[in-house]
C-alpha cells in the first residue's frame, strides 16, 4: 500500500461497523494481502462479519505459496508494497501470476483514490474488479459476493463441461479399434492423438476376410467437439461399407453420398482406404483428398500413394477412382494424417514428408510399432510437444512369411 495514503482519524472505525445486513450469506475463504497490519485487521473484521473466512499475508510471495497449497475462493490484495513507490509494479506483477496459476480465481485489487491508471492495468492483466481506499464497505462486499458466488458458478459449469468431454472422449475412444488383426507375414500397428480433449482424426485396421485386409484413416476438416461428433457418424456410416468387401472406389462413392446429406456447409472429410490382399501382397487404394501415404521400399525408394479423389461429403455425383500396387517384404507402408506432417517449430517449419522417409529409411531393421513411435516421437520433438492439430498413424511393414 502506498504509504502517503492515510484515513482521517475515526473513519477505520466507522468502515468496520458499517455492514451490508442485504448482501446474501456468504460462504468462502479469501486470502487477503497488504503490508499494513491495520488495514488487515479492518479487513478481517469486515469479512467475518459477512461469513468468510480470511488468511491474511504482508508480502506478494507468502501470496503465491498459500495460492499453490490451499484452496481459497477469492483474493483482495493491495498493488504497492514497496516502500516509498506508488508504482504498484509488486502488485500488477502478482495479478499476472494468480492468473497464470488459476484462470477463475477472483481478484480484487485495492489501489488509492486518483489512481485508476493502475486499476485499469490490473484489470488488463486479469484482475477481476477493483476498489478504492478508503473503501466503501457496502460497495466491497457487493463486489467480493458478485466475485465469488460468479466463480463458483464458473467452476461448476467447468466441471460439467469436463465430465461430458470426459465422457465424449471415452466414446470416441471406443470406436477407434482396441486391437488390430495379426496377418501373416505384415506387421501393423496405429495410433492417434487429438490436440484438444477429442478430435476428428479417425483410423481402422480390419480383416475382411481370410485373404484380405482393410485399412483407412480419416479427419474431419477443424478441431474439438464440432469434428469429433461429425466423426462419429462418419464412423458409424463406414463400418457396415468396410464388412461387405467392396472396392475402394466402390466403397468411397457410397459412403460420399451419405456424407453429402449430414456433412455441414464448410465442413468436409478426407479419406484413405486400402484393400491388402495377403497372399497376393496387392494393395488397391482410393484417396479421396487425403495426405499421400508413403510407401518406402526396402531399398530405400519412395513412392505417394496418391489419386486425384475428391474429399468427402461435398460433391455427392463425384466417381472415385483406385489405383494398385505391390507390396514386398521390407516395404512399409506410412499413413497418417496432415496433423504429423504439418507439425510447426517455433519457425513454423513444417515436420514434413522427407522426415518421415528418412526416418523410416534410417531404421529399416525397425518392426512396424517402433517406427510408429520413431516417427511421433520426433514429430513431437520438432513442434515442442504443441502439436496444432489432431495427429493419426498406421504403420504396416511387409516381413517374410513364416515357414509352416
Amino acid at each position: 500500500m502506498a504509504r502517503g495514503v492515510q484515513f482521517p482519524e475515526g473513519m477505520e472505525a466507522t468502515l468496520l461497523q458499517e455492514t451490508h445486513p442485504e448482501a446474501p450469506p456468504a460462504s468462502g475463504r479469501v486470502l487477503i494481502a497488504d503490508d499494513q497490519k491495520h488495514i488487515l485487521d479492518a479487513l478481517q473484521l469486515l469479512l467475518k462479519g459477512q461469513g468468510f473466512s480470511t488468511e491474511a499475508v504482508t508480502h506478494p510471495a507468502r501470496v503465491l505459496s498459500l495460492l499453490e497449497t490451499g484452496e481459497f475462493d477469492a483474493v483482495l490484495m493491495d498493488l504497492n508494497y514497496a516502500r516509498d513507490t506508488t508504482s504498484g509494479s509488486e502488485g500488477l506483477e502478482l495479478v499476472s501470476l494468480i492468473r497464470l496459476m488459476d484462470q477463475l480465481l477472483p481478484v480484487v485489487v485495492m489501489t488509492a483514490w486518483g489512481n485508476v491508471d493502475l486499476a485499469v492495468e490490473a484489470m488488463r492483466r486479469g484482475a477481476s474488479d477493483f476498489v478504492q481506499k478508503p473503501w466503501d464497505n457496502r460497495q466491497l462486499l457487493q463486489k467480493l459476493h458478485h466475485q465469488v458466488s460468479r466463480a463458483k458458478m464458473q467452476r461448476l459449469a467447468q466441471r460439467q463441461q469436463d465430465d461430458e468431454l470426459r465422457e465424449a472422449r471415452e466414446i470416441q475412444e471406443k470406436l477407434l479399434p482396441k486391437s488390430l488383426p495379426e496377418v501373416p507375414g505384415y506387421e501393423v500397428a496405429g495410433m492417434t492423438q487429438p490436440k484438444r480433449f477429442v478430435g476428428g482424426d479417425y483410423y481402422n485396421v480390419m480383416r475382411v476376410d481370410a485373404d484380405h485386409i482393410a485399412l483407412c484413416i480419416a479427419d474431419v476438416a477443424g478441431k474439438g467437439l464440432p469434428a469429433a461428433l461429425l466423426m462419429s457418424s462418419f464412423q458409424a456410416a463406414l463400418r457396415p461399407l468396410m464388412s461387405q468387401n467392396l472396392a475402394p472406389r466402390e466403397l468411397c462413392g457410397r459412403l460420399n453420398r451419405i456424407l453429402c446429406d449430414l456433412t455441414p456447409v464448410g465442413k468436409f472429410i478426407s479419406f484413405f482406404y486400402a484393400v491388402l490382399n495377403a497372399s497376393d501382397r496387392q494393395l488397391t487404394y482410393c484417396n479421396a483428398g487425403h495426405n499421400p501415404p508413403l510407401l518406402i521400399r526396402a531399398d530405400g525408394r519412395s513412392t505417394e500413394l496418391n489419386a486425384a479423389g475428391a474429399v468427402l461429403g461435398q460433391f455427392p455425383s463425384w466417381r472415385y477412382e483406385q489405383s494398385d500396387i505391390e507390396i514386398s517384404s521390407g516395404d512399409k507402408l506410412v499413413v497418417f494424417t496432415d496433423g504429423l506432417v504439418e507439425a510447426c517449430d517455433v519457425d513454423e517449419e513444417p515436420f514434413g514428408d522427407d522426415k518421415v522417409v528418412r526416418i523410416a529409411r534410417e531404421n529399416p531393421g525397425s518392426n512396424a510399432r517402433d517406427l510408429m513411435g520413431l516417427l511421433t516421437q520426433a514429430a513431437s520433438q520438432h513442434c515442442g510437444g504443441h502439436f496444432q492439430d489432431d495427429a493419426s498413424l498406421i504403420v504396416l511393414r511387409a516381413i517374410e512369411p513364416e515357414l509352416t
